[in-house]
């Protein structure tokens, strides 16, 4: 699928892996649709990107919020045709720490947001893209999500984001094919540690540290190179059913 003229819904837009896609995405001449919960961020990147953006305030585990949004893409510009989920939160407990077993809510959270929220998304993109005339390959549409690479090498204190991370991994290929006869690909990427609001946050040597921990290169990665790989998803069309890890070959230690 080419990008250029091509619209995209960005959940988790408004920062880190997400914002990335939008600028890259509405670079080549894509329309983007940020929706994201973060309104401030949103709205400025869509004023950013211009004419060619937009913004809409999403709760990714909101049916109806969701169910806006993508009537925003299409209302907007006339059909929606590529989503790629970037919206999630990282919450570290261990399953029985000092202050006891591993709180129900908290867990819940994780997997609401990361997950039910990613499929949220999907079957929500999917409905519109069905509507769409195929291409001269037939494809109607293309959807990325993100998972990590936790979803293989889960850390201490990571059993609920590492899940979460394990579900859209194993809903990728079923969804893939439940999508084919529509002309609808799903792919996912699990991106290693990359330089996202997550670890913003750290001290740098603790950042440092986490770059070093890749093989090479030695680094955190760059939200610029996740867009990279999704630029490459959607312009691919035999990229299906799969899931791809970047992350520079780090294999996660326990902690």
């Amino acid at each position: 699928m080419q990008i250029d003229g091509q619209t995209f819904l960005i959940s988790g837009g408004s920062s880190g892996l997400g914002r990335a896609c939008a600028r890259l995405l509405a670079a080549r001449g894509g329309n983007v649709v940020i929706a994201d919960i973060e309104r401030r961020r949103g709205g400025e990147l869509a004023g950013e990107l211009g004419e060619r953006a937009r913004f809409a305030p999403t709760d990714v585990t909101d049916e109806a919020a969701v169910g806006a949004a993508v009537d925003a893409a299409v209302a907007a510009f006339g059909g929606l045709h590529g989503a790629i989920s970037c919206a999630g939160i990282g919450v570290p407990e261990k399953v029985l720490g000092k202050q006891g077993p591993h709180r129900l809510a908290t867990f819940m959270q994780v997997i609401n947001i990361n997950l039910v929220g990613t499929f949220n998304v999907l079957r929500l993109a999917a409905r519109a893209m069905a509507a769409n005339q195929p291409n001269g390959g037939g494809e109607r549409g293309v959807i990325v999500n993100t998972a990590s690479v936790a979803a293989y090498e889960g850390q201490v204190g990571q059993t609920a984001y590492s899940a979460s991370k394990g579900g859209i991994v194993g809903m990728t290929l079923p969804a893939a094919r439940d999508l084919a006869q529509l002309g609808i690909r799903v792919m996912t990427i699990a991106p290693g540690i990359f330089d996202t609001p997550m670890v913003a946050g750290l001290p740098e040597e603790v950042r440092a540290s986490l770059g070093r921990q890749t093989p090479f290169p030695p680094r955190l990665g760059r939200p610029e190179e996740f867009a990279q790989l999704v630029q490459q998803i959607v312009e691919n069309e035999m990229l299906n059913g799969e899931v791809i890890r970047l992350d520079g070959a780090i294999r996660m230690a326990p902690r």
